[in-house]
């Protein structure tokens, strides 16, 4: 094989899809309840999607951001005023940890500080600084870990005071709800608390909703239950349903210049027609009232299952803690039921991360499987 082995691979190899459904090369049919690490937003194949795929690169598929591209612009104005993000601007580039890269680096031009405050059990990313700000050693290497992050527990906000007030962090970059650190969440008068020393003390505020956003957990950001506001929001994943793409919005207290931020493939004319069709098929279909009604009906499934320890997350972001190590639980759902989940850093937590088209026959599905597997 010629491929660099990074990857643990289950013996299974999909060769198409339909909204939760996702069938391998001997035409076996699975039910996808992790959306390919909450990637798949409005469903595998959605058909105004690929119709808006389709027609783009029959015109133009690419060209370089020293040109105009009015798809950006479509993008960036539905982008902010669906989200509620009025007056924010809109950089894109290709991925999450990009996003939180270019994240990171603005904030530090924008105050002239070297440091950044993360949390414990933070997920931004693989790249040179947003690795350095997850809470991961073992992804850090050496040439990375001359970068100064404070880590503090989620929801110590006497801790983040200390480390701000020392005025050299020019960052804190946080996930309203922690996504392979284990769906973890603190409080509204934590956030708030956060948003409010971020001010006093000049430090830029980046809300990291790479898996929390487009309406995953029932509002378009995370963020916006606890009412506070980033500076910089940082965004991929569902974004564009399978398509990379990712960027940060930022809001216009920070300035840009030429030169700052580049990419050459981000925003490019794939990635926009794949994101204006995913926020019009949010938009068309209600799918975050339907993030919101399905999630209810699944926490209330829940309760049938004596072996759960805590459910965590929300909206369609959700951890099953169990009293054991999930690894085999999961294999089986795989292998005997056809189901996709997830795992996560706790490795009693299944992950279940559909795509938000999902109905309750899925999630009726799931618990049947599950059932079988803990009876």
């Amino acid at each position: 094989m010629s491929l660099f082995n990074v990857y643990p691979l289950f013996d299974i190899t999909p060769v198409k899809a339909k909204d939760l459904n996702v069938y391998d090369d001997k035409g076996v049919e699975y039910l996808d309840l992790y959306g390919g690490h909450a990637v798949i937003s409005i469903g595998h194949s959605h058909p105004k999607y690929v119709s808006a795929i389709s027609n783009q690169v029959s015109t133009l598929g690419f060209y370089s951001n020293a040109i105009q591209n009015p798809l950006q612009e479509a993008l960036a104005d539905k982008l902010v005023k669906f989200s509620g993000s009025k007056n924010y601007q809109l950089f894109l580039c290709n991925s999450g940890a990009e996003a939180n890269e270019n994240a990171l680096k603005l904030a530090s031009f924008h105050n002239g500080k070297r440091k950044v405050l993360a949390f414990k059990n933070s997920f931004h990313g693989r790249t040179s600084a947003a690795v350095v700000a997850t809470d991961d050693p073992k992804i850090v290497a050496p040439l990375n870990a001359q970068q100064v992050v404070d880590f503090v527990e989620l929801g110590n906000l006497k801790a983040v005071e200390a480390i701000l007030k020392q005025n050299e962090t020019c960052a804190v970059i946080i996930e309203c709800v922690q996504g392979v650190g284990g769906l973890d969440q603190s409080t509204t008068a934590f956030y708030q608390g956060l948003g409010k020393l971020c001010k006093e003390n000049n430090t830029i505020l980046i809300a990291d909703e790479v898996q929390s956003g487009y309406g995953r957990t029932g509002d378009f950001f995370a963020f916006q239950k606890h009412k506070i506001q980033p500076e910089i929001i940082s965004i991929a994943k569902g974004m564009g349903n399978g398509f990379p793409i990712g960027g940060i919005l930022i809001h216009p207290d920070i300035k840009a210049s030429y030169g700052l931020l580049g990419t050459t493939f981000g925003g490019n004319h794939l990635a926009c027609a794949a994101g204006l069709a995913v926020l019009d098929v949010i938009d068309e279909e209600n799918l975050m009232q339907n993030v919101r009604d399905i999630s209810d009906y699944f926490i209330e499934k829940t309760k049938a299952v004596p072996q759960l320890k805590a459910i965590k997350g929300r909206g369609l972001m959700l951890g099953l803690e169990f009293d054991f190590p999930v690894a085999e639980l999961r294999k089986k759902l795989i292998h005997d039921h056809k189901i996709f989940t997830g795992s996560a850093k706790n490795p009693n937590l299944i992950r279940i991360l559909p795509p938000l088209t999902i109905q309750k026959k899925h999630v009726d599905q799931f618990f049947e499987a599950l059932k079988k597997e803990l009876d």
